[in-house]
C-alpha cells in the first residue's frame, strides 16, 4: 500500500510539473489571429502601430473611464512611444476565438520598457482582450480591453 502512495505521488508531480504537455493546440486560424496580435507588439513606433487599428476602433483601457476611439487612443499611444522604448515582451496566449474575419484573443503580457529622458528601465504586465477584424489580409483591432495590471505602479493609458 505504501508503494502504491508514492508512485501516485510521483505521477501527481510528474503530471503537474509537465503542464506544457497539456498545452492549448492551436487551429491554423487561431495561429493566424496570434501571429497578427504578435505583429503589432513588436511594432516600435506608433505610426505603424496605428496602422493596426481600424477607424471603427473603440478600445477600453484599465485606466480610462469610458471608451476611447481610434483618434483618442493615438494620442495616448503616440505619447507613450515618444517618452518610453520597449525592450522586450512576452506574450500568452489564454483564449483565441475566430470566426471569419473577425476574432477575440484574451492574453497576458510582461513587458520592459526605457524611460527615454532617464533611461530607467521598468517592467510591467498586465492582461488584454483584443477584438479582431480581417481586412486586406491583416489582422486589424476594432475593440479591446485591458492594460497594466492595478498593481503595477506605472500605470499609463494605452
Amino acid at each position: 500500500m505504501k508503494n502504491l502512495f508514492s508512485t501516485i505521488t510521483i505521477l501527481f508531480v510528474v503530471i503537474l510539473l509537465s503542464g506544457n504537455s497539456f498545452a492549448q493546440q492551436w487551429s491554423d486560424a487561431q495561429k493566424d489571429v496570434w501571429a497578427g496580435v504578435e505583429k503589432y507588439w513588436d511594432v516600435d513606433n506608433a505610426q505603424t502601430f496605428l496602422t493596426y487599428f481600424d477607424d471603427s476602433y473603440m478600445g477600453w483601457s484599465n485606466q480610462s473611464l469610458v471608451p476611447q476611439s481610434k483618434a483618442n487612443t493615438a494620442k495616448w499611444i503616440e505619447n507613450d512611444m515618444k517618452n518610453n522604448t520597449p525592450i522586450l515582451h512576452t506574450l500568452t496566449p489564454l483564449t483565441i476565438w475566430v470566426k471569419g474575419d473577425f476574432a477575440y484573443v484574451h492574453y497576458s503580457y510582461s513587458q520592459l520598457s526605457k524611460d527615454n529622458k532617464t533611461g530607467k528601465e521598468t517592467p510591467s504586465s498586465g492582461i488584454w482582450t483584443d477584438i479582431l477584424m480581417k481586412k486586406d489580409g491583416k489582422w486589424v483591432l476594432i475593440g479591446d480591453h485591458g492594460g497594466k495590471t492595478s498593481g503595477d505602479k506605472n500605470n499609463i493609458m494605452e
